[in-house]
């Protein structure tokens, strides 16, 4: 599963063979099979397993130090955008690589990807709905969808990394992201409504 990840990150799932996971993970084909039925069962797997792992370094990130839940989720937001660096194969997101080829053609492969996102979205969500009551936030959006809403603004800066070849592209859309944010509570401006068109 971990030789999964840098193949797939770098050139997607259809184009990661077993054959190439087999070489970069140094076991056998046999091996393989022994434990996975295919390609698409891996791939399932390794969702689960990258949340895992990603989910203990977003655990032990130093964010979760702040008092305040608003700087909770600021902090989170700063840390994802201190994570881009390097390749866009290095810090984009496994489970948004694999997704956006096979959630037409693979509903194992999709439905842990949905997993996946939506379950680190909901440990954001936390922090969202604390840092609403600590600021008497009551607005027409919940915490959940604010926190869905981060992993659709991170899946697409990863997308406008890869498509343009520049990792600043998907930099400012997180500091974009931080604004859109601190407008919501009303630090650095006044909220806006959904509805607000100016």
């Amino acid at each position: 599963m971990e030789a999964a990840f840098g193949l797939v990150r770098a050139q997607g799932l259809s184009a990661t063979s077993v054959d190439e996971i087999c070489g970069a993970a140094g076991v056998s084909k046999g091996a393989f099979f022994h434990h996975f039925k295919s390609k698409e069962h891996l791939a399932a797997a390794a969702a689960d397993h990258w949340s895992e792992t990603t989910g203990a370094m977003f655990d032990a990130a130093p964010y979760h130090a702040a008092a305040d839940p608003l700087d909770r989720v600021l902090g989170y937001i700063a840390f994802r955008a201190a994570l881009i660096d390097g390749a866009p194969e290095a810090f984009t997101c496994f489970v948004g690589t694999m997704v956006q080829e096979a959630w037409a053609t693979s509903p194992p492969v999709q439905a842990a990807c949905w997993d996946s996102i939506s379950g680190h979205a909901g440990k954001l969500e936390d922090d969202i709905a604390a840092a609403m009551a600590a600021h008497d936030v009551s607005p027409g959006w919940t915490a959940r969808s604010l926190a869905l809403h981060t992993q659709a603004v991170l899946q697409g800066a990863f997308i406008l990394a890869k498509a343009s070849g520049d990792a600043e592209m998907a930099r400012e859309a997180i500091r974009h992201l931080r604004r859109y944010v601190e407008l919501l509570f009303a630090r650095g401006g006044p909220v806006l409504s959904p509805d607000t068109n100016h």
